[in-house]
């Protein structure tokens, strides 16, 4: 296959880098990635300045765009043709839970769902110490496996890998996102000319454990795979806004 390979930790990634290793032992791999890091810039895309490319090594290229762009870029740019597959990672740090709408590398993947190619985002559930090889390892055989057995073309999956070692795996778990609990705080601070500044700050490793999850999977050990939609209608809710705006005019 051809796999056009992204991430929003930038170009010189270790974890970009690693996948990149594992891929090309069985398939063309292109790589298309921010040239610093583009963390929590979501689904942004660059329409007020000029896009530049840079090939940094064979089949490696840094842009100064974001992670979405790197898309569009690879796509339609640098790529000899139309991908098979658009492969966003490995992210240092988890993608779960609310935390997909921030996430650059969650929303490269659903940029290539957008262009109607099989897409996926892999991160690796840890701040430190990252056992790279061994993530690429079971990303690769997902890959496999989705190419063995089909996959829907409006669709996102969306991989959270466990930083321990392959065979202390538990296995695979397919689950749906679930809830992180935010505890934010705007920092205020002064500069030397006396103007105040801000940094938003906080710990957001708390979450809600309910089983069927993408975090209780993983704190079980389990690989999460999350089919992620295109679609973000609120179906359930639809029935309770036409009864209330069903007589507005």
């Amino acid at each position: 296959m051809l796999i056009l390979l992204t991430n929003d930790d930038g170009i010189h990634s270790k974890g970009i880098v690693t996948l990149g290793r594992h891929l090309s032992d069985k398939h063309e791999v292109y790589m298309v990635a921010p040239e610093r890091e583009r963390t929590c810039v979501a689904h942004a895309v660059t329409l007020h300045k000029p896009l530049r490319i840079r090939e940094v090594s064979r089949r490696a290229y840094g842009t100064n765009g974001t992670p979405a762009d790197c898309v569009l870029l690879g796509v339609n740019v640098v790529l000899p043709r139309r991908p098979d597959f658009v492969v966003s990672g490995i992210n240092t740090g988890p993608n779960m839970g609310q935390d997909v709408n921030y996430s650059g590398t969650v929303a490269a993947a659903i940029e290539g769902a957008f262009l109607g190619i099989p897409s996926m985002a892999v991160s690796i559930c840890a701040r430190e110490g990252f056992l790279f090889d061994d993530a690429a390892a079971v990303a690769c055989a997902v890959i496999e496996r989705l190419r063995e057995t089909g996959f829907s073309g409006s669709t996102v999956v969306n991989i959270n890998i466990p930083n321990v070692p392959r065979e202390e795996l538990k296995g695979f778990s397919v689950t749906r996102l679930g809830k992180r609990i935010y505890n934010d705080i705007v920092h205020e601070r002064v500069d030397p000319r006396g103007g105040k500044y801000y940094w938003i700050g906080g710990n957001g490793e708390k979450y809600e454990r309910r089983k069927g999850t993408d975090f209780y999977a993983v704190e079980k050990g389990f690989v999460s795979v999350t089919p992620l939609g295109l679609d973000i209608t609120d179906a359930g809710s639809m029935k309770i806004y036409q009864k209330h705006f069903r007589r507005l005019l």
